[in-house]
């Protein structure tokens, strides 16, 4: 029998100076079996650092992710249904990125292992015919200092400023410091 996935909630206060993005939100994380708590909790700092000021244009939403591999972690999607941003995580492979590339407005990855450095170094000149992917690494420490934040219902406050983004939760706090391996030109 497999395993069923794990419910997670978070309320998120978010504060982003940077985008002038602030505002609360409820997420409801299916967090799958294979799935660790640092995975997660990139899932919800890319949602953060990702959500739009307003929802004209569409909402970002938690994808089936992990179930669906033609499926990104993140997308915000129109009314159509066009993909006007893909986020995914980790280090997908060139061909994953420039699919992806082909069909959304907008493309970011989100690295957080301490090997993402070298994974885009194998992977970069493939890119280069990419201008609207964006390419971020999270420290591996910060990620795995994030990793424990997760519990089955968080409270987080999320405040990005001047590029650095500072994580708080009743217990702990942390700055987190991404690291831009290549910028949208777009």
């Amino acid at each position: 029998m497999a395993l069923k996935a794990t419910i997670h909630k978070a309320q998120l206060q978010i504060a982003d100076m940077d985008r002038h993005v602030y505002g609360e939100h409820s997420l409801t994380i299916a967090r799958q079996p294979s799935e660790t708590d640092e995975r997660m909790m990139i899932r919800i700092l890319a949602f953060a650092l990702n959500v739009p000021a307003d929802e004209m244009r569409g909402k970002l939403e938690l994808s089936k992710g992990l179930t669906d591999v033609d499926e990104p972690e993140l997308w915000q999607r129109d009314l159509t249904g066009h993909i006007l941003h893909w986020i995914d995580l980790g280090q997908p492979d060139d061909r994953r990125l420039l699919k992806a590339h082909g069909r959304a407005e907008h493309v970011s990855v989100y690295g957080y292992s301490y090997s993402t450095a070298i994974w885009w170094a194998g992977i970069e000149a493939k890119l280069t015919r990419a201008p609207r992917l964006s390419v971020w690494q999270i420290p591996s420490e910060q990620s795995l200092a994030l990793a424990k934040f997760a519990q089955r219902s968080m409270q987080l406050q999320v405040t990005v400023q001047d590029g650095g983004i500072y994580v708080s939760s009743s217990a702990d706090s942390l700055e987190i410091t991404p690291v831009a391996l290549k910028l949208a030109s777009e």
